[in-house]
């Protein structure tokens, strides 16, 4: 019985304009970044277009030049026209139709949150018309399948989708878009797709409004309403009606949150695909969600450590971050956050063989900064240190020595990760003696549970306990119990 082989992917070209404060590595790394990110999502990119300008052309994001380029990757007009106007249509109709079922959720119209935006007049940018005379770097096959789609490395704005589309005879994503429907297929928990139907309903309906083919027909005998105006209140009622349920479901996590301030918090933060998954198995021994892709992990998971200690310290993994993460995404995505917000200490997880780590963490810290996380103490973890050679580590440990060099994957080095964490707890205990009468011995575990008893003496009275832990659980359990002398561990 013949195997069948695996469905082919769609094949897209990306496009990128490269400004002039932007250097070729910092560009290169985009575009590479931009091409796992539709890897992810379901397609192959097959070419590339790139262009240096001053800033994206206000019409079609490329001069006319390169949108030709473009077009002829794609077998489209190459310029804006109304004749293309159908079978750009067409075009996004039939791409449509291949998306996931779950899509069909959002409806596709304004939310009426902002007028309706008006298509940009399509006029050559003098200031900024001396292309890149250099030839795209396209890679593409010329006997191999023609792309189907145009993934611009921008957040574009409506009019300049349709644009890029008309002039391509494709349907266009921009970055945002590529990046909410990630999220949108990767949300497991009813919080998660519930965060990204916010988020993904903000994105789209500014630029769906073509979806219904600019009708403005009436929606029922004598109603008065157009199709874009109820649409537009169905819209906004849904999202309500997510923002309502999303508070009742924060309120509860801050409720549990409150349960777990006095317990040691770790949080794992990072870029996506740093190994902050990997790491969170190999920290908790939890069967936490590992693959190699983007944005793998939107639900935060929190485990114990393992082996268990005495007070028990709490491991969290959160969702990753990228450049350029939708501002609408962060929002949604503020209660995950907040498991940074409100950690003991923070673990900056980077993929130490990318050569662009550090502008990732850069990005890490100033998603982090805004929330006010950044006055969280940290420690910064150089992962995946396996793939590189002795001399580029040692460089590493010249540079960062305060960081730690491992791989997720050596159980030495998460041992001596796991050291490190429980000495930095260790630093900022105390110890107590409790006198227990033997009249409150059923609380004898929640001294247990917070505290590490080093010494333990019975007399007529009740139970002598020598005990050691955070400043917050001492204080506490010495106000229930009598107490006859602290001192700073």
């Amino acid at each position: 019985m013949s195997k069948t082989p695996p469905p082919s992917r769609p094949p897209v070209v990306l496009v990128g304009v490269q400004f002039p404060t932007v250097s070729d590595t910092e560009h290169a790394a985009d575009l590479a970044e931009l091409k796992r990110l539709v890897h992810t999502l379901g397609y192959d990119a097959v070419a590339t277009v790139s262009q240096r300008r001053g800033a994206l052309a206000t019409g079609t994001v490329l001069g006319k030049g390169k949108l030709k380029d473009l077009a002829a990757l794609t077998g489209g007009p190459g310029v804006v026209s109304s004749g293309a106007r159908d079978r750009t249509s067409k075009a996004r109709a039939k791409w449509e139709a291949t998306q996931e079922e779950g899509a069909e959720e959002a409806t596709p119209e304004p939310t009426g949150e902002a007028p309706e935006e008006v298509d940009a007049p399509v006029e050559e940018d003098e200031d900024f018309d001396a292309e890149d005379e250099e030839a795209s770097e396209t890679g593409l096959d010329a006997s191999g399948p023609r792309p189907t789609m145009v993934v611009v490395d921008h957040e574009l704005s409506p009019s300049q989708l349709r644009n890029l589309e008309k002039a391509t005879g494709v349907p266009v994503m921009d970055r945002t878009g590529v990046i909410v429907d990630i999220f949108h297929r990767h949300a497991r928990s009813h919080e998660a797709r519930m965060q990204v139907e916010i988020a993904r309903l903000s994105y789209l309906a500014p630029r769906l409004r073509e979806s219904s083919g600019g009708s403005e027909r009436q929606q029922g005998r004598g109603s008065g309403d157009s199709a874009v105006e109820l649409d537009r209140r169905k819209i906004r009622d849904r999202l309500a009606e997510l923002r309502a349920g999303l508070a009742a479901i924060e309120k509860e996590q801050d409720q549990r949150r409150y349960a777990r301030r006095e317990q040691l918090r770790v949080a794992l933060v990072g870029y996506t695909n740093a190994g902050k998954s990997s790491l969170m198995r190999a920290l908790t021994g939890s069967e936490v969600l590992v693959a190699d892709q983007l944005f793998a992990t939107l639900d935060t998971t929190v485990r114990a450590l393992h082996p268990e200690t005495r007070p028990r310290v709490l491991v969290s993994d959160t969702v990753g971050f990228i450049q350029k993460l939708p501002h609408d995404l962060v929002a949604s995505f503020r209660s995950t956050l907040d498991e940074a917000l409100e950690a003991s200490l923070l673990l900056y997880v980077v993929d130490a063989s990318d050569p662009t780590w550090p502008s990732q963490l850069e990005v890490t810290r100033t998603v982090l900064r805004e929330i006010g996380a950044d006055v969280v103490p940290s420690k910064l973890l150089l992962n995946k240190c396996d793939r590189l050679d002795e001399a580029a580590r040692d460089a590493l440990r010249a540079e960062y020595p305060d960081a730690v060099l491992l791989s997720a994957h050596r159980l030495e080095d998460v041992a001596g990760l796991r050291l490190d964490i429980l000495r930095f707890f260790e630093a900022s205990m105390v110890e107590a003696q409790l006198n227990i009468p033997y009249s409150s011995q059923g609380r004898i575990g929640e001294v247990y549970e917070h505290t590490t008893v080093l010494a333990e003496e019975y007399d007529e009275h009740g139970r002598k306990l020598r005990v050691r832990g955070l400043p917050a659980a001492i204080a506490r359990l010495t106000r229930a119990f009598p107490v006859e002398q602290t001192e700073q561990g």
